[in-house]
């Protein structure tokens, strides 16, 4: 399970540096993509964002958490998952 506190990856301005190296970048990148579909408020659309897991082709599912204000994500196939925390007025936030 990935246990994420979204803070972590960005700068002082809020945006994911540039000069961070190139997997974190894409982690950084990948969960802001997770926290953008998860508050775009179309709960009935079907999955687009794919796995980051080792040979999976499955797609993330994000649910927001109300009590708590984290993100929990699933991959449909591999089940790989984890938990966004502190995303909440990033500019991914679409609430």
């Amino acid at each position: 399970m990935y246990i994420t506190n979204f803070q972590h990856y960005l700068d002082k301005n809020g945006n994911i540096p540039t000069n961070m190296p190139k997997d974190a970048r894409e982690l950084a990148n990948f969960l802001a993509l997770l926290i953008d579909d998860a508050t775009s408020g179309d709960y009935d659309a079907e999955p687009q964002i794919r796995c980051i897991g080792m040979d999976c082709s499955g797609l993330i599912v994000p649910t927001i958490i109300e009590d708590t204000n984290e993100i929990y994500w699933v991959c449909t196939e591999c089940k790989t998952n984890g938990v966004i925390s502190n995303w909440v007025g990033t500019k991914w936030d679409n609430r």
